[in-house]
């Protein structure tokens, strides 16, 4: 049997690839969604700890962002991947279940991508917090604005439309770093393409295709994210 060309590898037909590969891309996006949105959340608690939490959360927050900038992210998905295999295998067992219990590869990715990538937007919500004019604030008591009203109407809008270059770049980050959750057994792109090369002996295609995958993604994100920074500007005076 002939190895398929690098056109039936795109193609939809019995030697084609494409609809696998494209799968792999979509699982890819959800991972990246997932992570992204957890460190979110992770990120604006820990934004909140180092600057208006007590010592004990400012420790625990700055803490938290130095080891999880120091410790590569690959290491973080092993950890949490058989770590928690480990955890839900002994627990089986007190039930009376038998044999390695596995984690769910996706939520391991999905976690450990958003612990990795809550630490970089802890700090990129810190530095927006911190570009807010104290003035605006200020006229904002004057105001007679409740704390809560304050922190909807002028410190939240204020501190994303500074934080969103910041969460662009982290975003792409983490498009990149979902490639490492194929680790677990995810079938996303990057795991897609691996597959795809061992069965037909086509690795550089195999790879290219997911290569240019990925840059389609990370460019048209990139397009979504200026859009967003323009909206969230509007009424903005530029130098």
């Amino acid at each position: 049997m002939s190895q398929p060309g690098f056109f039936d590898i795109l193609s939809f037909g019995p030697d084609g690839w494409a609809k696998a590969l494209l799968a792999g891309a979509w699982m890819t996006i959800l991972i990246a969604i997932a992570g992204y949105t957890i460190g979110i959340v992770i990120g604006g608690f820990g934004s909140w700890a180092k600057v208006s939490g007590g010592s004990a959360t400012r420790i625990a927050a700055d803490t938290y962002t130095t080891l999880l900038r120091g410790i590569p992210d690959l290491l973080v998905i092993y950890l949490l991947y058989f770590g928690g295999s480990t955890a839900v295998t002994t627990v089986g067992r007190l039930f009376g279940a038998e044999g390695f219990i596995g984690f769910p590869g996706f939520l391991a990715g999905s976690l450990a991508v958003g612990i990795t990538s809550g630490a970089q937007q802890t700090e990129v919500f810190r530095g927006a917090f911190k570009a807010v004019h104290r003035g605006e604030i200020e006229a904002a008591v004057a105001c007679g604005m409740s704390r809560w009203l304050r922190f909807r109407r002028i410190v939240a809008p204020l501190t994303l439309r500074h934080a969103l270059p910041g969460l662009g770049n982290v975003w792409q980050v983490v498009l990149k770093e979902s490639a490492l959750v194929s680790i677990t057994g995810v079938a996303e792109l990057l795991r897609q393409a691996q597959v795809g090369a061992g069965s037909t002996g086509l690795p550089f295609d195999f790879y290219l295709i997911a290569g240019l995958l990925y840059l389609a993604i990370s460019t048209l994100s990139s397009v979504l994210m200026r859009q967003a920074e323009r909206y969230f500007s509007r009424g903005v005076r530029r130098a």
